[in-house]
């Protein structure tokens, strides 16, 4: 029986007092039972600060992205060492806010913006190598875009992000990683993907790795679902065979709808 991972990515949100007082909230909420590993993924400013309250508790810290160098003249940028400095055992790499897809932006934001986050099928290899490298365990993101699906190309653009994404990693370093589908029209717009499709979906990533690196190895890898998880819909998400978590996005900044997530926990 694979473990639930429930994994909460703040995103831009939360100083180090906000964070702190997040936490302040949401731990005496939560009593994960003992198939459920709860994450949090801060702001990188908030690391510090979340580390130290997370210490003795049931909660897992993770960075949000990093870079696949482990030092050198890289400006803005944070490594697989640094993150484990800070204490984090989990790291998100791919996510569509990284690599340039999107759903539905703000009113306001310069779609091209993204563009400059660079990340690629290729680089978010090297991050996902860079991950297990550093002793971090990597939440890969992959999700097909709106135009996507009505296309008919879910299954192949999910399956051809996942092949990419595993590209030199051996069968020892897949069976520790976690997938997160996240259909990218998802993501922050309150449309969530029906359970049974993300369920079907989740399968294809599963079959994918099947396909690479056999079944037996297939089933011992996690894929949580992502894209407007929240109170209302996790339990039917999570009761789902392929679906063995969730990354959570907004609903994580409010304590008792995150850990309504967790609870929902089969």
């Amino acid at each position: 029986m694979r473990q639930t991972i429930i994994a909460g990515n703040w995103k831009l949100n939360g100083t180090r007092p906000e964070a702190e007082a997040l936490l302040g909230e949401l731990l005496p909420l939560l009593s994960p039972n003992a198939n459920t590993k709860v994450i949090v993924c801060p702001t990188f400013t908030a690391l510090e600060s979340v580390a130290t309250l997370l210490e003795g508790s049931p909660i897992a810290l993770g960075g949000q992205d990093l870079f696949w160098k482990t030092k050198g003249a890289y400006t803005g940028q944070i490594s697989a060492p640094l993150l484990r400095d800070l204490g984090c055992t989990y790291v998100i790499v791919g996510h569509s806010e990284r690599r340039g897809r999107f759903g539905v932006p703000e009113p306001d934001f310069d779609a091209t913006i993204l563009a400059y986050f660079g990340d690629s099928d290729t680089t978010v290899n090297r991050k996902l190598r860079a991950a297990l490298a550093g002793g971090l365990i990597p939440i890969c993101c992959v999700g097909e875009t709106l135009a996507e699906r009505q296309a008919g190309s879910t299954d192949s653009v999910v399956g051809a992000q996942t092949t990419a994404a595993l590209a030199g990693v051996s069968v020892e370093e897949v069976q520790t990683l976690i997938f997160a589908y996240e259909p990218v029209w998802a993501i922050g717009t309150g449309e969530v993907c029906a359970a049974d499709e993300a369920d079907r979906v989740c399968g294809v990533v599963r079959q994918t790795v099947a396909n690479l690196y056999g079944s037996d190895v297939a089933e011992t890898v996690h894929v949580q679902y992502g894209g407007s998880v929240n109170a209302g819909n996790a339990k039917d998400l999570l009761a789902k065979p392929n679906i063995d978590g969730a990354l959570v996005g907004g609903a994580s900044l409010k304590a008792k709808d995150f850990a309504t997530i967790v609870a929902a926990a089969p």
